[in-house]
């Protein structure tokens, strides 16, 4: 696992009640690195937060890591 992957499970693990059902797929694109969040359905709102704030506030945690050469995305799968 990478540095930004162990970032985003510490983040994310005690926010929600399911933390065994947490998966994280890694797409590479030509422009970003992307995060796929896939979560239990009953945590998709603990994680996006009240007008999206809690995700906000966890994509700015992730996005201040350095990374060369493609900018971080970090995506919530419904």
């Amino acid at each position: 696992m990478d540095m930004i992957e162990n970032l985003i499970i510490a983040i994310v693990k005690p926010l929600i009640s399911q933390p065994e059902t947490l998966t994280i797929k890694i797409v590479d694109t030509p422009e970003f690195l992307e995060y796929h969040l896939d979560l239990d359905q009953s945590d998709i709102g603990r994680v996006i937060g009240k007008k999206g704030r809690t995700i906000s506030a966890i994509r700015t945690i992730v996005y201040s890591v350095p990374v060369e050469g493609k900018k971080i995305r970090l995506l919530v799968e419904k």
